[in-house]
């Protein structure tokens, strides 16, 4: 009887050899031996599906080896280990880990290993997995249960074929027997009819004839159908049948795109901090986690049903009914109306849970999951917000391709209703989601943190870079050039402004914000802008002509601080009047608001928001107006729909003006009217102001105590209803202001000390002649004081200063005299009298033609002085902003010359008046705005060299620093009222916007010289030489943030006349073709370019600005048109009553102030006129089809 078992030795050496070799896992193990509590250090060698182990990693002859073909390997726990010995033994073998092969068969004892470290073990276990070949075992058990099965079905089958064939034989004895009883019965019937005569054969050519016949017949037939089919095919109504499929079968790739989204929200973020808040020590509370995921774990469900649905529905394609899904879908889209309801809310507890360093440690390891795609939480939260209009859309589309006798037509256009009513409710709240947002932003960007930007009311404005010059020593500039290269290297900052408040930042080499220690957060409330710096004694020149009338100063007087100022110079002047345009605005609104506020809760019971809610023409929907339920910056619904006289109504509304309403208004106007109806409404409002402003308005304007409340109505024939003065803008500043010892004054009250006190009561009403003090002016830092007291002498008067700022003045605190205490038994000063004393107290005393008595008590003038201010604003801030409006309208520039040169004429304006008129004045008149900024023409006059540079004496930074430069010159030329209309979409694209198409026709020549220059070398190294240095080019192009030069080369190099030449790609290195991929995938179409609007809203930090990345930059123009015309194709101009829809023109404003920030800050790079000539040289350039020839002849098609 054989004992042992034979092997060939030999070859067992070869594959234990093989597997030192080669084996797909190699090391060291400790093997257990028999005894209990010994173990041996070997050498183990896996090979396919055998375990050799040696003696030590040099032996050549193994110790043993071990068949793994149906072993199972698992995870073993420590064994339990005797207290003797050192305790640091004891620890390092705990730590070891252990696992054992266990055998498919009884008496082979289990082989049992361990190792050092968790991860080798690991991938041990894995590869004796792979080596037991467990899942080809389990798929031979599968395999042979369905052979199995089968076999029972043929064995089946063969029984059915059995029983069929005996009954088919069955069937033929039967017919057979019938056969012979229709004979016998046929011989019986001849017998019965002898005489019967047999009819003579068809004549052959009949039959021939019936043949031809039949055949002819069914030719026919067949030709009818096939030309029904044709016809039908090519009908609108297949055609249609065709695009509503297509939409079916996008909307179902959509569908799976965002459940994938809601999937990793839910559980790449919810589930695994839901677990981190029941840890021992919890980052997040779970209310937290519950305010900030809201419902999204239940809208992932419901769209997973609806996904699964829509997935069905392919299954009976051509069939597609998709109504009773929507049926499904639509009595659960109210948990859309709270995701949104408490969107805002949710991002706020977000940005509140991010101060804790664990959390925000905790979240950025979940954002740095690559299923993320770098994307952030809050991208995460807001996908839920598009997807109702998305749904709208998609109805909308199918709808058009739906017939009207459609068996899903009603049901498709119910859902559609439903969901745009769901869509109003839920874009009233993503203005403020947005504002959050951006918020949350610039506050990640900040290193310290800005816990202001945690406010809801904070609305962003606007960003840029700025200079700031070096220190202010007793009030006058230190002396420094605007040329300096230090100045603009460390005096460099990044500001932002928002409604209340301005940043002030500096920026480190790895791209992360700073707040200045002193003066980086500027409160609004206490600062005073002075536009143009006056000249000093010892700088007569002043420090305007030394920066080129580039500076301007912010005066801040913080209460419990010293005063200090903040001089910044703007790159050009059009960037200098946009800022102080924007930050005399929010000035103005807080300085006004605050205003209003004080004397309306002091001297009546009609409060500033009492008084606007109170007039339901500013909240309550009517014939000619819509609101929504969002607030704008001044706290007032926002405007959905209305008519072009409401909107004009709202720009001259005397109480507020909402900065994001101005600008809207200003850049859409040209939709809904005219520049000279606009013209003509302000002209109005300053030449007729009462009979221009609505009557409740006027009432609720005047609302004081019940003893004064008849006293504001003004009787329309007064012939003081025409304008016989004017008045400066409210609270303005004088440089130096002298107090008024007129009358007995005391103005305290008990708001904020930010604000300042302000409180009204007289102590008589005496009309003495108005004197002034010798008393010195206060320091330009302090607040002015107005005191009220006997009069002087006429010998110590003094006379007015100027003014400082016509628009942005700081707010003072009054008090009265020491030691008299305040008597108001004589008369109380109205709110309107109230208003018109603070706003006047400059200094200055009274104009001429009014004495205090008057000007204090008479309420027509508060409605004169905030008109005349209102027109003045809106001026500056059309001339500033939307200078071009002037620029192409000479008619509309000479109106308002004009109407600027008459309120000059007025005899009674006062000093404020005149310099903000004159501001204006001297803005329209200049010619020399843009005079810092390059255009193309000059380019092209400059390059008149002599011979242009040669592409291989051209470094790729040379080439991308000058196609950056002239992208951002051919970029920023377009002016705003092109991406209006759709016009570069229509016939006469090139007479209505020739800024676009010329912006097109650059990008074009520079994609076609890319193409042209690689195929102008011959040898295929010399191509993949210009391929890897055009692929550079554009890769400083993306450090420069210049996404459409990337998209230009990226562009050139996927023509196919380029792509084709596989010889020349082959001899392209592996990093370039890896760079390559990088840069398409950045600038990628796909999802309307989501790559590359992530791009754009991320630095190098992945923190995202408000709207953009840190200017300059240049994006790709047609994402911007695409979203426009979406926007144009998604929503009417106007609704069925004739109403504008204003919801329309602010997502339109929305993404034409982006374009234009881009477009603002200009590149500081030199120009080379070498290289640019170069460039701009058309003779380089070969058309299509001649590149193809070339790409042809260069690399011939292989034959087939």
């Amino acid at each position: 009887m054989q004992k042992s078992v034979r092997y060939n030795e030999g070859h067992a050496l070869y594959l234990a050899f093989l597997a030192r070799k080669e084996g797909t896992k190699r090391g060291f193990l400790s093997k257990k031996a028999a005894e209990a509590s010994r173990w041996h250090e070997k050498w183990f060698a896996l090979y396919q599906n055998v375990l050799f182990y040696f003696e030590g990693e040099q032996s050549g002859r193994p110790a043993g080896m071990y068949l793994l073909e149906g072993c199972s390997c698992e995870r073993t726990p420590a064994p339990p280990r005797t207290s003797a010995g050192p305790a640091g033994a004891r620890d390092a073998l705990d730590k070891q880990y252990y696992f054992t092969v266990l055998f498919g068969h009884e008496g082979q004892k289990p082989l049992e290993l361990r190792c050092e470290e968790e991860q080798a073990g690991k991938e041990w276990m894995e590869a004796i997995h792979q080596a037991s070949y467990a899942d080809i075992l389990i798929e031979r058990e599968v395999l042979m249960q369905k052979y199995i099965h089968l076999v029972q079905i043929v064995e089946t089958e063969k029984i059915a074929a059995n029983q069929l064939r005996h009954q088919l034989e069955d069937q033929d004895t039967e017919i057979e027997r019938l056969k012979s009883e229709i004979v016998a019965l046929n011989k019986t019937k001849e017998r019965m009819r002898p005489y019967h005569s047999h009819q003579e054969d068809e004549d052959p050519d009949i039959k021939k004839i019936k043949k031809v016949q039949s055949f002819m017949r069914g030719w026919l037939c067949r030709r009818k159908w096939k030309t029904i089919v044709q016809d039908y095919i090519c009908s609108p109504h297949a055609e249609s049948m065709r695009k509503r499929n297509q939409i079916v079968f996008t909307m179902v790739e959509a569908e799976t795109e965002y459940v994938h989204q809601l999937y990793i929200l839910v559980n790449g973020f919810l589930r695994p901090l839901r677990m981190a808040a029941s840890s021992k020590k919890p980052p997040i509370s779970h209310d937290d986690v519950s305010s900030i995921f809201l419902n999204s774990e239940t809208i992932m469900f419901l769209h997973e049903i609806f996904h699964q649905g829509l997935k069905a529905r392919l299954a009976n394609w051509p069939t597609l009914v998709l109504a009773d899904l929507f049926d499904i879908l639509l009595p659960m889209l109210n948990i859309y109306q709270e995701f949104v309801r408490n969107h805002q809310y949710s991002l706020q507890v977000l940005a509140n849970c991010k101060q804790n360093r664990d959390f925000d440690k905790l979240l950025k390891q979940y954002e740095a999951n690559p299923a993320c795609e770098g994307r952030m939480l809050e991208t995460f939260l807001t996908y839920p917000m598009f997807q109702i209009p998305r749904y709208i859309i998609t109805l909308h589309e199918l709808l058009a391709h739906t017939p009207h006798e459609h068996v899903e037509r009603k049901s498709l256009e119910f859902a559609k209703s439903k969901l745009e009513e769901l869509s109003r409710v839920m874009h009233d709240e993503v203005s403020d989601t947005e504002n959050i947002r951006k918020n949350l932003a610039i506050e990640r960007m900040i290193v310290e943190g800005c816990d202001i930007l945690l406010d809801t009311s904070q609305t962003f404005i606007r960003q840029g870079s700025l200079i700031q010059v070096p220190s202010v020593e007793r009030g006058k500039l230190s002396k420094v050039r605007l040329g300096s290269l230090s100045l603009k290297k460390e005096g460099e900052r990044q500001c932002f402004l928002f409604t209340k408040h301005f940043l002030i930042c500096t920026r480190s080499s790895g791209g992360k914000l700073h707040l200045l220690k002193t003066g980086g957060v500027l409160s609004l409330i206490q600062c005073t802008l002075i536009e143009e710096p006056d000249a000093s004694d010892d700088d007569p020149k002043g420090s305007g002509h030394m920066f080129g009338h580039l500076d301007f100063k912010i005066v801040v007087e913080p209460p419990d601080a010293a005063p200090f100022t903040v001089v910044l110079l703007a790159p050009s002047r059009q960037e200098k009047a946009a800022w102080m345009s924007d930050i005399s605005q929010c000035v103005d609104n807080i300085r006004c608001n605050g205003l209003m506020t004080i004397v309306f809760e002091e001297n009546s019971k009609v409060t500033v928001p009492h008084m606007i809610k109170s007039d339901a023409r500013l909240h309550k929907d009517d014939t000619d107006i819509c609101f929504s339920k969002t607030l704008n910056s001044c706290k007032v619904p926002q405007i959905r729909y209305a008519s072009v006289e409401r909107l004009l109504e709202r720009l001259t509304d005397l109480r507020f003006l909402s900065i994001d309403f101005l600008n809207t208004f200003l850049h859409t106007y040209r939709i809904f009217t005219t520049a000279t109806v606009v013209l003509a409404k302000l002209s109005d409002i300053y030449k007729r102001p009462f009979t221009s402003i609505p009557v409740r308005s006027l009432e609720l304007f005047f609302a004081t105590s019940p003893n004064n409340r008849g006293e504001h109505m003004v009787d329309g024939k007064s012939p003081r209803l025409c304008r016989k003065f004017s008045s400066p803008p409210p609270l303005a500043v004088s440089r130096t202001s002298s107090p008024v010892r007129a009358r007995k004054l005391s103005l305290t009250s008990s708001l904020n000390a930010r604000i300042g006190a302000l409180d009204l009561t007289t102590s008589s009403c005496s009309s003495s002649p108005t004197t002034h003090s010798p008393t010195a002016s206060p320091p330009p830092h302090t607040a002015a004081v107005l005191e009220s007291s006997p009069a002087h002498p006429a010998g110590d008067s003094t006379e007015p200063s100027p003014c400082r700022s016509p628009s942005t003045p700081r707010h003072r605190r009054y008090r009265q005299p020491g030691g008299q205490a305040a008597d108001s038994s004589h008369c109380s000063v109205s709110p309107a009298s109230a208003f018109a004393i603070a706003t006047a107290a400059a200094g200055h005393g009274s104009p001429p033609g009014f004495n205090n008595t008057e000007r204090t008590c008479d309420k027509e003038f508060i409605i004169r002085r905030t008109a005349t201010n209102r027109v003045l604003n809106v001026l500056r801030h059309w001339v500033s902003k939307h200078a071009q409006d002037f620029e192409l309208n000479n008619e509309l520039k000479m109106n308002v010359l004009n109407l600027l040169e008459e309120v000059l004429r007025d005899p009674d304006l006062l000093p404020q008046e005149k310099k903000a008129t004159a501001n204006i004045l001297r803005a329209l008149s200049q010619d020399d705005q843009d005079d810092i900024h390059l255009k193309l023409e000059d380019i092209i006059q400059m390059t008149d060299c002599p011979k242009a540079e040669c592409f291989e004496t051209l470094s790729a930074m040379e080439l991308a620093e000058q196609i950056t430069l002239l992208d951002h010159v051919v970029f920023r030329s377009i002016p705003y009222e092109e991406f209006l209309g759709q016009g570069w979409m229509k016939l006469d694209k090139n007479e209505r916007t020739p800024y676009i198409m010329k912006t097109s026709q650059h990008f074009n020549e520079m994609s076609n010289l890319v193409a042209s220059q690689i195929m102008n070398y011959a040898d295929i190294s010399s191509r993949a030489n210009a391929i890897e240095k055009w692929v550079a080019v554009a890769d400083i192009c993306r450090c420069l943030h210049n996404y459409n030069g990337v998209l230009e080369i990226t562009a050139a190099l996927n023509r196919s006349a380029i792509y084709r030449l596989k010889k020349t790609w082959a001899k392209v290195s592996k990093q370039t073709k890896a760079l390559m991929d990088k840069l398409q995938k950045t600038v990628s179409s796909e999802g309307r370019f989501k790559n590359l609007r992530e791009t754009l809203k991320k630095n190098k930090n992945h923190s995202s600005w408000p709207c953009s990345c840190n200017p300059p930059a240049v994006p790709y123009l047609g994402m911007y048109l695409t979203d426009l015309a979406f926007i144009e194709e998604g929503t009417p101009n106007f609704t069925e009553e004739g109403l504008v829809n204003f919801s329309k023109m602010r997502m339109i404003s929305h993404i034409i102030r982006e374009i234009r920030q881009f477009q603002q800050t200009a590149y500081r790079i030199d120009q080379q006129p070498k290289v640019i000539q170069y460039l701009l040289d058309k003779a380089l350039i070969i058309d299509e089809d001649t590149l193809y020839e070339l790409s042809l002849k260069i690399e011939p098609r292989l034959p087939a």
